[in-house]
């Protein structure tokens, strides 16, 4: 296995000096600060690491000698969303109305400059280096234990027997597995390393239109596959601003990537209900990889 290190995304002179003594084939970009409410206890924190980390990772690119594929992962939350059922396509505008949205869309004016600037496709021959953007949905999957995630959430309330809050209820989001936008961002290098004129561009990814689920049906779901357990809805008259409605229009990576959707929303809510219950403390590694085979045999019939 390969050398792990840990740093902060902040510290210019240190990601760079790593980034240059590892000399990457290709660059994988998923630092970030990723919660919405966090981001109104944090936004100037939440700015720095989502835009100005970005902007850190892109110039020390730039020092590397040789071709190097650069896939940025941004959100699904940097259209400026105007609560319609709609589905958003890449070409539409930007915008955040939290920091967290507003962060990302900010990185992703950075990525944009950084493209035009120094990594300009008309010039990939000089600079060698080629840039795609990858806007996922909302991604659940086995091992998240952030605060204020719906499945995460939704767990700690179950094993401890107590009702699971929710506080949009209604609200509308296009769920999808952890090994889907992970096998799309890889599918996405492997592309990029190949044409890096063409894939140069930004992909949605995420579910069809008939995944995307109001978050207390989701809830509901989560119950009945934990066997047990209850919900309450919160009334909070002082909450932050979510966004109640959001879907991806995929049609883009589907025709560009050949990209599709493997798992449907409940078999990716039933496949990360059961990874939390078969969790034992010790055994993360042998789960996910479970579900690595069982994501590639379901690819494997797909096709």
């Amino acid at each position: 296995m390969g050398e792990s290190v840990f740093g902060d995304i902040l510290n210019y002179d240190e990601l760079e000096r790593n980034l240059l003594d590892f000399n990457p084939d290709f660059i994988f970009h998923l630092a970030a600060q990723a919660i919405v409410r966090t981001s109104y206890q944090l936004p100037v924190e939440t700015f720095a690491i989502n835009a100005m980390g970005t902007a850190h990772l892109l110039n020390s690119a730039r020092k590397l000698e040789k071709a190097c594929p650069i896939i940025l992962v941004t959100t699904d939350k940097v259209y400026h969303n105007h609560e319609w059922p709609y589905a958003y396509r890449e070409s539409d505008h930007l915008g955040g109305f939290d920091p967290y949205s507003a962060s990302k869309a900010c990185a992703e004016i950075i990525i944009d400059s950084y493209r035009n600037s120094f990594f300009n496709p008309k010039d990939v021959r000089k600079h060698k280096k080629s840039i795609a953007v990858a806007r996922a949905g909302n991604v659940i999957g086995g091992g998240d234990w952030a605060k204020d995630r719906i499945i995460p959430d939704s767990i700690r309330s179950l094993q401890n027997d107590e009702p699971i809050p929710i506080r949009n209820p209604e609200a509308v989001r296009p769920w999808q597995h952890v090994m889907e936008p992970l096998y799309a961002y890889l599918l996405l290098g492997g592309k990029l390393s190949a044409d890096p004129v063409k894939y140069a561009t930004t992909y949605n990814f995420g579910p069809s239109g008939t995944d995307c689920w109001k978050v207390e049906k989701m809830v509901k779901y989560v119950i009945k596959t934990w066997g047990k357990g209850s919900y309450h809805i919160i009334n909070e008259t002082d909450k932050p601003h979510e966004a109640g409605l959001l879907k991806l229009d995929v049609n883009k990576a589907e025709k560009d990537l050949q990209w599709k959707p493997v798992f449907n929303a409940g078999e990716a809510i039933q496949r990360t209900v059961n990874w939390y219950r078969n969790f034992d403390g010790r055994n993360a590694r042998e789960l996910i990889r479970e579900d690595i085979l069982s994501f590639m045999n379901s690819l494997d019939q797909a096709e």
